[in-house]
């Protein structure tokens, strides 16, 4: 009705235009003929009315242009105002002549631009809601408010309500003239979300195979009113059609591939405000099962092999994606038969051929092909760490055939370099059918794995700070290369490090380690080298005890040492197992130091050889989904007391009796992984120790022994004693008292249950929580072990791993037991750590 009208203006503004320039021109006498249009020519065409938009973009879209003819009256003047009312940019819009000289016409198009916002406000919902729903509707102050644009704000607005489970959401526009600015409005959206619609009851019909409850626990994100806090109770579009998507999945998985949703609908409750009954319609179908299943085109191996492979039993309930994981996706699925042994242009195709009541009847279609041999092996993206290091560790080499396993072994071996981001590293096969070959790719990616600790710590009465740098890919064949110091030589997968502690004069401790992995280049035998030094003061505060400092007793203890390592991979009963020897010295000196150690005074030795063998197949270092690590370890003394077996140790000074330390430890670690769902990882750890000794009239050596309790962070290092941690009890409380009133534990077992889950796999920053049980228990003698009657602890915690720290964590844990000491219950304990798994 409104362009109606603005034509009828527009008409009768351009006859009267016509009526107007009758008295100019040669032919100004002429009387416009309704009946009979005459044609012009366009002498000029101009714009008016208009603000914002550029007058010439307006010309060009009207299509008129000078030297152009139009028939007046007709259809194009027609034309050119629908144009403009398409855009929705025009409140009005009319074209008139302003003038007419014989057979030529000057137009002039006027338009009125819709209002702009001045200025938006949204009311109705919180600050917060406000700010979200700015920035999803993203209108600006000065945008023009057309039709369309209220319309999707309104979309857009209610979308985001009905997504949070506001069915009801009704939102209006109101705009108010500024009465400052021209062609100005004040928007107003007004939302009323009218209250949270909530599922009161989900029914099915046509289910009768399972019951409703189980179906509604397979719908994971539409779920009835219930005490669960975890899940609220809404109908959102697309997660109810995900929903539905996994209620057919449950069918499918037990047998009934026929099953779907016929419909659905929902129905308000008229009496309970808000709330909702929704109803699905089902049709379950048939339950299939397994049939016979036949094997064609397998030359290599035989059909009872590839049975017993596929596991899939004749009567099994039929499950689609059983059959994919067994012949295509699982590590021991049927492909692996043949991908394992250089078959990769091997191809299987399931067939159904007979589909009588309820069974199905499968053909194996199999093409063989012939072994693909390894051309090439392609690295990239090692941009610091030296090509022959990856190499080094490739289980794919030219001229090998083509393997699954080893392909999965090497991108393993990989990622426990800790060179590379094991989240991102792709083998990529590029087959080469042509002449029976396949390149492989390894794509990598590197990431930081220096790490600086600057950190503050309190243990032994002292605060005590450390400082440390560990150069995880270190070079040192390029120590004399000016080129290779940014800000260290690097690339060649050794690992240096140093780390410093102090309290001032009170504590002092200094240590450095090296290790070259793969030592002479040739085999992955390691070389390791470490030394320290440590001293303490018996008494933290006499150095500010005031007076002569030459006064203050000279009363320390203090260790120096340094340990020589060579291990070595070992290819039985499998390449997993690894084995390490090393020789050991430490120089002890006690100098009127009681309480520490059994003894108080002397200089004391200790020269031992250490041998672990352990198996590692742990799937990478810092978030492992699978695989285990188990060690077995023995430090051993000679048995110094027994060359000497007329010897009185029972009388001699301690100095004498310990000159030379003499001790047999064993040590058991066992981690086991395993990935219960997607990355949700269940971790079960088991730990024994036991400090033996050769002569009873000598006894446990005064040095070493286990620490239990806590977070496994002394403060300070005492070299020789073991700190093992335990949640829900503070440091060294489970550690038991020996004779002399000193804390020393010469037995200790330890068992642990964790549930992981990653919060951020980023190579940057590696989080994960956690929750675990933990339980375990330390003793003076091996007579007191009793590997049950251990403290019990179960709490929470998160771990992070950062590149330049390590690994970060703070657990909180409660002790259901008494300690040594306390009689009541542990109880609530936090616990921080840094650079260590408890």
């Amino acid at each position: 009705m409104r362009q109606r009208t603005f034509l009828f203006i527009t008409l009768l503004t351009i006859f009267s235009g016509m009526a107007a320039q009758q008295q100019v021109g040669d032919d100004s006498l002429r009387v416009m003929d309704y009946e009979h249009p005459k044609e012009y020519v366009i002498a000029e065409v101009t714009v008016s009315g208009i603000e914002f938009i550029q007058k010439e973009v307006l010309v060009s879209l009207s299509g008129l242009k000078p030297g152009n003819t139009i028939t007046l009256p007709g259809d194009e003047v027609t034309n050119v105002l629908k144009k403009f009312w398409s855009q929705g940019l025009f409140s009005d819009a009319m074209i008139s002549a302003k003038k007419i000289r014989n057979d030529s016409v000057w137009l002039d198009i006027y338009l009125t631009e819709r209002a702009r916002i001045s200025r938006l406000t949204i009311v109705g919902v919180g600050k917060s809601e406000q700010q979200d729903l700015r920035e999803k509707i993203n209108l600006r102050n000065g945008q023009q408010v057309t039709d369309d644009i209220m319309d999707n704000t309104k979309r857009i607005i209610r979308d985001h309500f009905i997504e949070k489970g506001f069915l009801n959401t009704e939102v209006g526009i109101n705009l108010k003239d500024d009465t400052i600015r021209v062609n100005m409005v004040h928007m107003e959206i007004n939302v009323d979300k009218k209250g949270r619609v909530k599922i009161d009851e989900i029914y099915f019909t046509g289910a009768n195979t399972f019951k409703p409850s189980l179906l509604r626990r397979k719908m994971k994100d539409t779920k009835k009113v219930n005490i669960n806090i975890f899940k609220a109770s809404k109908l959102v579009s697309e997660t109810f059609k995900e929903d539905k998507k996994k209620l057919i999945e449950f069918y499918n998985e037990n047998g009934y591939r026929d099953a779907k949703v016929i419909s659905d609908s929902v129905g308000f409750i008229p009496e309970m405000d808000n709330r909702l009954n929704l109803y699905l319609n089902m049709e379950e179908g048939n339950q299939y099962r397994f049939g016979d299943v036949t094997w064609i085109g397998n030359t290599k191996y035989p059909s009872e092999l590839l049975n017993a492979v596929l596991g899939i039993e004749k009567g099994d309930i039929f499950d689609q994606s059983i059959l994919d994981e067994r012949l295509f996706i699982d590590e021991d699925a049927v492909n692996g038969v043949y991908l394992d042994h250089g078959y990769l242009f091997f191809s299987l195709t399931p067939v159904e051929v007979s589909v009588e009541d309820d069974t199905i009847d499968f053909e194996m279609r199999i093409y063989e092909g012939e072994i693909a041999l390894i051309n090439k092996v392609i690295i990239s993206g090692n941009t610091r760490t030296n090509e022959h290091v990856v190499r080094r560790e490739l289980r794919t080499l030219p001229g090998d055939k083509f393997s699954k396993q080893e392909l999965i072994r090497t991108v393993r071996e990989l990622a426990n370099l800790g060179h590379f981001d094991p989240e991102q590293i792709e083998p990529n096969p590029i087959p080469n059918q042509s002449d029976g070959t396949v390149d492989i790719e390894y794509k990598l990616t590197e990431r930081a794995t220096d790490q600086l600790e600057v950190s503050g710590g309190y243990g032994g009465g002292m605060l005590v700070g450390t400082v440390g740098i560990r150069f995880s890919n270190f070079a040192a064949s390029r120590l004399f290369d000016p080129k290779a110091w940014r800000p260290v030589p690097s690339g060649d997968g050794q690992t240096f490090s140093i780390r410093a502690q102090t309290n001032g004069r009170l504590y002092q401790s200094y240590n450095f380690s090296f290790i070259e992995p793969w030592f002479g280049g040739r085999k992955p035998n390691s070389f390791s080298i470490s030394g320290y030094y440590s001293k303490m003061n018996r008494n933290p505060y006499a150095f500010w005890a005031g007076g002569d400092a030459s006064n203050i007793p000279d009363e320390y203890y203090s260790v120096i040492g340094a340990t020589l390592g060579l291990g070595r991979r070992l290819t039985w009963p499998d390449d997993f197992f690894t084995l390490y020897n090393g020789f050991s010295y430490q120089r002890y000196k006690v100098k009127d130091y009681p309480g520490l150690f059994i003894v108080e005074n002397g200089h004391f030795n200790n020269f031992s050889f250490t041998t672990t063998i352990g198996r590692n197949s742990q799937t990478q270092m810092i978030y492992p989904r699978g695989g285990s690590n188990i060690s077995l370890s023995l430090q051993i003394t000679p048995p110094y007391s027994l060359f000497n077996p007329g010897r009185d140790y029972i009388n001699i000074p301690d100095d004498d009796k310990y000159k030379w330390v003499e001790y047999h430890r064993w040590m058991f670690k066992a981690d086991w992984f395993h990935a219960l769902l997607g990355d949700l990882v269940l971790m079960a750890r088991m730990q024994y120790g036991y400090l033996g000794h050769y002569n009873d009239d000598i006894g446990p050596s005064p040095f070493e022994g286990f620490d239990l309790g806590g977070d496994g962070l002394s403060g300070y290092n005492l070299y020789g004693r073991e700190t093992i941690a335990q949640r829900g009890y503070p440091n060294r409380s489970l550690t038991p008292v020996d004779e002399s009133g000193n804390k020393s534990g010469n037995v200790y077992t330890k068992y642990t249950l964790e549930l992981r889950y990653p919060v951020s796999l980023n190579p940057s920053a590696t989080i994960f929580v956690l929750g675990f049980l933990e339980a375990g228990n330390a003793w003076y003698s091996i007579d007191q072990f009793s590997p049950f009657s251990a403290k019990r602890a179960a709490g929470v915690g998160v771990r992070a791993f950062l590149p330049m720290f390590g690994l970060l964590g703070i657990d909180w844990g409660y002790g259901f037991d008494p300690y040594p000491g306390h009689p009541g219950l542990s109880g609530s304990q936090f616990h921080f750590t840094m650079g260590q798994q408890f």
